[in-house]
C-alpha cells in the first residue's frame, strides 16, 4: 500500500484521533467489559502531547494515527489506530515499519488481550513480557 503519507500531528487533531480511538478499540473493549463512551475518548485528551504524535493520510485524508514516545530506556509506540476502512489493506504494516526503521533503540507497548493488533506486532519482532486479564506489554529490542 503506498498511497499513505506522515505528518507531524497538531494540537488540532486531537478530536480526530480520540474518535478513530473509540471506533477502533470498541469492539475489544466491549469483549473485555470495559467499554466507556466518555472515558475511551477522554483519555487521549488527557494525554495528548501533538509532538509525539504523527498522522496518517492515505489518500490525502485522514487515516490514522502513530506515536512514538521517547522514556528512559528507549520509546514506547502508542495511539496507534487505523481507520476501518484502511485496515487490512498493507498501511498498518509499512507505517509500522517506517516509524521502527527510525528508532534504534528498545520499543515497549501496550495492546489489549485478544487485539488482532498483536499479531501485527508479532510479526514486527515484538514478544510479551507481561500480562494481566486487559492488557498484554510487548518489546521489541534494537535490530
Amino acid at each position: 500500500m503506498g498511497d499513505w503519507t506522515l505528518r507531524p500531528a497538531t494540537a488540532a487533531d486531537v478530536d480526530a484521533v480520540a474518535e478513530l480511538r473509540a471506533v477502533v478499540m470498541r469492539p475489544d473493549l466491549e469483549r473485555l467489559g470495559r467499554y466507556d463512551e466518555h472515558r475511551v475518548r477522554q483519555r487521549l485528551r488527557e494525554r495528548w502531547v501533538p509532538e509525539d504524535n504523527q498522522v496518517i493520510e492515505v489518500g490525502g485524508v485522514f487515516g490514522g494515527n502513530v506515536a512514538l514516545r521517547l522514556d528512559e530506556d528507549g520509546h514506547w509506540l502508542e495511539n496507534f489506530y487505523l481507520d476501518p476502512s484502511v485496515q487490512g489493506r498493507g498501511v498498518g504494516s509499512a507505517v509500522l515499519e517506517q516509524v521502527l526503521s527510525e528508532c534504534d533503540s528498545r520499543v515497549r507497548l501496550q495492546v489489549l488481550q485478544g487485539s488482532p493488533a498483536r499479531r501485527l506486532y508479532e510479526r514486527h519482532g515484538f514478544t510479551a513480557y507481561a500480562e494481566d486479564a486487559v492488557d498484554v506489554w510487548m518489546v521489541r529490542q534494537p535490530r
